[in-house]
């Protein structure tokens, strides 16, 4: 797939902005705070609906105008493409598939299917699990876009059911003060009153209906189930990839190993036969066990909102003990492997969006991955200065010169 041409309008900071691009690799380049970022992440948007950098529309649109526009010409095996996705402030966002109206968002992703590389992603390996968990979920919407509408079930029911156990905490907490005050009112004396802790609960330990959070657990746990699966799935098309990309930046000296790590207790036999029902039981199991903590926390402890990935290098975490370099290795790595996946599940290359990550890499990674680019895959570069790259690649390379939200040939 070729991206072509790609229009801006009240976008970020591009006002009115049209860019064709002419080459397989563009390099955009600017100082910091100039605009090249939010082309690259307006090129996520069409691929993913999302940004990896704000949640709300309104905070995409230039100048808090009401309105702002992404148009883009795609050319993939089929024939030529034209996205369009227009963000609104105060209302919801429209979408467009060659000037055709679309209702269902789903129909929209991964026309354009996109691998972004930024600064950000070097702490996959030693951020926090949401991290880990979002870069999961965008490459499995990337291969399966039915799960964008899976986990989003899955949030609005988790949503539902925090919902439930907050109101029950809140009724518990109203009426072990009531119970409390009557107790001060009686024996105002006491020193038995000096500690809330030490006095007894009221009767009511759960004051919603049992039955009406069960409905909300069978949800759950088929909704969780579903989530565990894809998210599974995809890592193991993805593990043998990682290892061999791996292997060839360590120099066959280290052996990464890539793992779901999921909150429920199931063993990787249920997951690796694709038993549905069997992952549903051992949630449902999972949420009986930590159901006294869910209802004093008034949270939903149980599901894969709380899974993690584990990458060990040697059979050592990672995320303890790897150094920075091999931290670098192993997202390079991950990031590799992503762009031979899509391709070989999609049928064509990927874009590749590097966003001044060349700057953190040192030498030796950066031409592991400037050669394995090559003509194989359209990448657009964001950075500073052209110092990094070689003399050769650049004059295969269309340079754009990005100033305050305006483009121009450099």
């Amino acid at each position: 797939m070729y991206l072509k041409t790609l229009h801006l309008r009240q976008f970020r900071n591009y006002f009115d902005q049209k860019v064709a691009f002419d080459a397989p690799k563009t390099i955009l380049v600017g100082n910091n705070a100039q605009g090249k970022s939010n082309l690259l992440e307006a090129v996520e948007l069409l691929s993913t609906l999302k940004s990896h950098r704000v949640g709300r529309d309104r905070d995409l649109i230039l100048d808090s105008k009401p309105s702002g526009q992404i148009d883009a010409t795609l050319e993939r095996q089929t024939g030529a493409i034209d996205l369009a996705l227009t963000l609104r402030s105060a209302a919801r966002r429209t979408l467009k598939l060659n000037g055709e109206p679309l209702r269902r968002h789903l129909d929209f992703l991964s026309i354009l299917n996109v691998v972004q590389f930024s600064c950000l992603d070097l702490d996959l390996v030693r951020g926090g699990p949401e991290g880990r968990r979002n870069w999961i979920d965008r490459l499995v919407i990337q291969l399966e876009p039915i799960y964008a509408h899976i986990l989003q079930q899955y949030n609005q029911i988790l949503r539902q059911r925090n919902a439930l156990l907050k109101r029950s905490k809140e009724i518990r907490k109203a009426e072990f003060s009531e119970s409390f005050d009557k107790i001060r009112f009686i024996a105002p004396e006491s020193p038995e009153l000096e500690n809330k802790e030490d006095l007894p609960l009221p009767n009511s330990q759960f004051p919603i209906p049992s039955s009406e959070l069960a409905l909300w657990d069978a949800q759950l746990a088929t909704a969780g189930a579903r989530v565990i699966r894809r998210r599974d799935r995809i890592l193991e098309r993805l593990m043998p990839l990682a290892r061999n990309w791996h292997r060839s930046i360590s120099g066959s000296a280290e052996v990464l190993d890539v793992k779901y790590d999921a909150n429920i207790e199931v063993g990787a036999e249920l997951i690796a036969k694709d038993n549905l029902e069997g992952v549903r039981q051992a949630f449902l199991e999972k949420i009986q066990k930590r159901a006294i903590a869910e209802q004093f926390q008034g949270t939903t402890l149980v599901g894969p909102h709380r899974d993690d990935i584990t990458f060990t290098i040697n059979n050592t975490p990672a995320r303890q003990y790897a150094s920075q370099g091999q931290q670098r290795t192993l997202v390079l790595a991950l990031k590799l492997a992503e762009l031979q996946l899509i391709e070989e599940v999609v049928g064509e290359a990927p874009l590749l969006l590097l966003d001044d990550v060349l700057a953190e890499l040192d030498l030796s990674r950066q031409n592991q991955l400037l050669e394995t680019i090559q003509e194989r895959f359209q990448t657009l570069i964001t950075t500073t200065h052209l110092g990094a790259f070689d003399a050769q690649w650049l004059r295969q390379t269309q340079i754009l010169s990005v100033v305050a939200g305006q483009i121009n040939r450099f």
